[in-house]
Protein backbone atom coordinates (compact mmCIF):
# COMPACT_ATOMS: atom_id res chain seq x y z
CA UNK A 1 0.00 0.00 0.00
CA UNK A 2 1.05 3.42 -1.32
CA UNK A 3 1.26 6.33 1.97
CA UNK A 4 0.94 9.62 0.91
CA UNK A 5 3.99 12.09 0.97
CA UNK A 6 2.24 14.46 3.68
CA UNK A 7 1.61 11.16 6.17
CA UNK A 8 5.27 9.78 5.53
CA UNK A 9 6.77 12.81 6.04
CA UNK A 10 4.99 13.35 9.12
CA UNK A 11 5.45 9.64 10.61
CA UNK A 12 9.30 10.79 9.28
CA UNK A 13 9.43 13.65 12.15
CA UNK A 14 7.87 12.14 14.51
CA UNK A 15 9.74 8.58 14.24
CA UNK A 16 12.98 11.45 14.41
CA UNK A 17 11.69 13.63 17.38
CA UNK A 18 11.13 10.97 19.09
CA UNK A 19 14.49 9.71 18.74
CA UNK A 20 15.59 13.22 19.68
CA UNK A 21 13.80 13.20 22.95
CA UNK A 22 14.90 9.58 24.04
CA UNK A 23 17.47 10.01 26.12
CA UNK A 24 16.52 12.74 28.22
CA UNK A 25 16.61 11.87 31.84
CA UNK A 26 13.26 11.97 33.71
CA UNK A 27 13.64 13.58 37.14
CA UNK A 28 12.38 10.57 39.52
CA UNK A 29 10.94 13.00 41.96
CA UNK A 30 8.85 15.12 39.23
CA UNK A 31 6.27 17.23 41.37
CA UNK A 32 8.60 17.83 44.34
CA UNK A 33 11.81 20.06 44.75
CA UNK A 34 14.59 18.21 44.09
CA UNK A 35 16.39 17.62 47.82
CA UNK A 36 19.97 16.85 46.60
CA UNK A 37 22.31 19.71 45.82
CA UNK A 38 25.47 19.78 43.37
CA UNK A 39 28.85 21.22 43.39
CA UNK A 40 30.34 21.06 39.74
CA UNK A 41 33.93 21.03 39.08
CA UNK A 42 36.32 20.41 36.30
CA UNK A 43 37.29 16.82 36.16
CA UNK A 44 40.47 17.44 33.90
CA UNK A 45 42.36 20.76 32.89
CA UNK A 46 40.86 21.19 29.64
CA UNK A 47 37.79 22.35 27.32
CA UNK A 48 34.60 21.76 28.78
CA UNK A 49 31.59 21.40 26.30
CA UNK A 50 27.90 21.55 26.55
CA UNK A 51 26.06 19.15 24.44
CA UNK A 52 21.97 20.65 24.20
CA UNK A 53 19.83 17.95 24.76
CA UNK A 54 16.40 19.23 24.50
CA UNK A 55 13.95 21.74 26.09
CA UNK A 56 10.12 21.16 27.44
CA UNK A 57 10.18 24.95 27.90
CA UNK A 58 8.40 27.62 25.92
CA UNK A 59 10.20 30.31 27.15
CA UNK A 60 13.21 31.26 25.71
CA UNK A 61 16.35 30.58 27.17
CA UNK A 62 20.29 29.85 26.59
CA UNK A 63 23.09 28.48 28.71
CA UNK A 64 26.05 29.77 30.39
CA UNK A 65 28.88 28.91 33.15
CA UNK A 66 30.64 30.85 35.52
CA UNK A 67 34.55 29.78 36.14
CA UNK A 68 35.50 29.81 39.82
CA UNK A 69 32.70 32.41 40.25
CA UNK A 70 33.47 34.43 36.95
CA UNK A 71 31.61 34.34 33.79
CA UNK A 72 33.13 32.73 31.20
CA UNK A 73 31.65 35.21 28.75
CA UNK A 74 29.93 32.29 26.60
CA UNK A 75 26.18 31.67 26.58
CA UNK A 76 24.48 29.91 23.89
CA UNK A 77 22.73 26.79 23.05
CA UNK A 78 18.85 28.98 22.48
CA UNK A 79 16.29 26.13 23.46
CA UNK A 80 14.29 27.23 20.94
CA UNK A 81 15.90 26.44 18.02
CA UNK A 82 18.77 24.35 18.49
CA UNK A 83 19.31 20.68 17.32
CA UNK A 84 19.59 17.81 19.72
CA UNK A 85 23.14 16.92 20.03
CA UNK A 86 24.83 21.13 18.81
CA UNK A 87 27.86 21.54 21.27
CA UNK A 88 29.17 24.58 23.09
CA UNK A 89 32.69 25.21 23.83
CA UNK A 90 32.98 27.14 27.21
CA UNK A 91 36.59 27.23 26.86
CA UNK A 92 39.52 25.92 28.94
CA UNK A 93 39.34 25.37 32.57
CA UNK A 94 41.97 23.95 35.49
CA UNK A 95 41.30 19.95 36.93
CA UNK A 96 39.67 21.07 40.27
CA UNK A 97 37.98 24.47 39.17
CA UNK A 98 34.92 25.62 40.51
CA UNK A 99 31.69 25.13 37.60
CA UNK A 100 28.59 27.05 37.90
CA UNK A 101 25.98 26.59 35.30
CA UNK A 102 23.03 28.51 34.74
CA UNK A 103 20.56 29.01 32.05
CA UNK A 104 19.23 32.94 31.30
CA UNK A 105 15.49 32.84 30.74
CA UNK A 106 15.02 36.20 28.25
CA UNK A 107 11.26 35.76 28.38
CA UNK A 108 11.21 36.56 32.35
CA UNK A 109 14.64 37.97 32.88
CA UNK A 110 15.34 35.34 35.63
CA UNK A 111 18.59 33.55 35.20
CA UNK A 112 18.86 29.95 37.43
CA UNK A 113 22.12 28.76 38.37
CA UNK A 114 23.38 25.00 39.22
CA UNK A 115 24.56 26.98 42.69
CA UNK A 116 20.79 27.53 44.65
CA UNK A 117 22.55 29.74 47.05
CA UNK A 118 22.64 31.71 44.09
CA UNK A 119 18.89 31.65 43.02
CA UNK A 120 16.56 34.57 44.13
CA UNK A 121 14.35 32.10 45.92
CA UNK A 122 16.71 29.62 47.41
CA UNK A 123 15.46 26.68 45.44
CA UNK A 124 17.35 24.03 43.35
CA UNK A 125 16.84 24.39 39.85
CA UNK A 126 18.99 21.74 38.79
CA UNK A 127 18.79 17.22 38.66
CA UNK A 128 22.10 16.23 37.53
CA UNK A 129 22.85 12.08 36.90
CA UNK A 130 25.42 10.06 34.09
CA UNK A 131 24.49 10.32 31.01
CA UNK A 132 25.13 7.30 28.85
CA UNK A 133 22.88 7.45 25.88
CA UNK A 134 23.56 8.43 22.23
CA UNK A 135 22.35 11.87 21.46
CA UNK A 136 25.79 13.29 22.76
CA UNK A 137 29.00 12.06 24.71
CA UNK A 138 28.59 10.60 27.34
CA UNK A 139 29.17 12.50 30.51
CA UNK A 140 27.01 14.41 32.91
CA UNK A 141 23.76 15.29 32.46
CA UNK A 142 21.96 18.46 34.19
CA UNK A 143 18.44 19.41 33.51
CA UNK A 144 16.95 22.99 34.55
CA UNK A 145 14.16 23.90 36.21
CA UNK A 146 12.96 27.60 34.39
CA UNK A 147 9.94 28.49 36.56
CA UNK A 148 10.49 30.39 40.36
CA UNK A 149 9.74 27.96 43.70
CA UNK A 150 6.81 29.53 44.52
CA UNK A 151 4.59 28.06 41.19
CA UNK A 152 6.84 25.99 39.14
CA UNK A 153 6.47 22.26 38.66
CA UNK A 154 9.40 20.79 39.48
CA UNK A 155 9.69 18.68 36.39
CA UNK A 156 13.60 19.56 35.62
CA UNK A 157 12.51 18.93 32.13
CA UNK A 158 12.47 22.89 30.98
CA UNK A 159 16.24 22.74 29.06
CA UNK A 160 18.75 19.50 29.08
CA UNK A 161 22.37 19.33 28.59
CA UNK A 162 24.89 16.78 28.94
CA UNK A 163 28.49 17.95 30.03
CA UNK A 164 31.64 16.62 29.26
CA UNK A 165 35.22 16.80 31.19
CA UNK A 166 32.64 17.62 34.37
CA UNK A 167 32.08 15.61 37.98
CA UNK A 168 29.30 16.17 40.28
CA UNK A 169 29.48 16.03 44.21
CA UNK A 170 26.35 16.14 45.82
CA UNK A 171 26.49 18.66 48.26
CA UNK A 172 25.90 17.48 52.29
CA UNK A 173 22.19 18.90 53.50
CA UNK A 174 22.48 21.00 56.85
CA UNK A 175 20.96 18.21 58.91
CA UNK A 176 23.07 15.56 57.48
CA UNK A 177 26.07 17.66 58.19
CA UNK A 178 25.10 18.62 61.92
CA UNK A 179 23.82 14.69 62.19
CA UNK A 180 27.67 13.97 61.45
CA UNK A 181 29.21 16.71 63.97
CA UNK A 182 27.35 15.70 66.59
CA UNK A 183 28.56 11.89 65.84
CA UNK A 184 32.41 12.86 65.34
CA UNK A 185 31.57 14.36 68.25
CA UNK A 186 30.35 11.85 70.39
CA UNK A 187 32.99 9.65 69.39
CA UNK A 188 35.90 11.98 69.98
CA UNK A 189 34.23 12.01 73.71
CA UNK A 190 34.24 7.97 73.93
CA UNK A 191 37.68 7.94 73.13
CA UNK A 192 38.68 10.55 75.64
CA UNK A 193 36.98 8.62 78.29
CA UNK A 194 38.48 5.37 77.60
CA UNK A 195 41.84 7.21 77.60
CA UNK A 196 41.23 8.61 81.03
CA UNK A 197 40.27 4.91 82.53
CA UNK A 198 42.81 3.63 84.76
CA UNK A 199 44.72 0.54 83.08
CA UNK A 200 43.42 -2.77 84.49
CA UNK A 201 45.25 -4.23 87.68
CA UNK A 202 47.18 -7.68 87.35
CA UNK A 203 44.22 -9.52 89.16
CA UNK A 204 41.56 -7.79 87.70
CA UNK A 205 39.26 -10.06 86.28
CA UNK A 206 40.27 -12.75 88.26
Amino acid sequence: MKIPSTLAATLIGLAAAAHAFADTIPYPGSGAPNPAGYSFAAAVSGDVSAYFLGSGAAYSESLGLLVNGVDSGSTGLPNLSTPIGTPLNFGHVHAGDSLVFYIRVATTGDIWYSDAALNADGGNHVYSTAYTGDAAPHGLYIGFEDLPAAYSDFNYQDEQFVFTSVVATPAVSEPTGMALLLAGVAMLALVARRLRAPAPGPSDGF
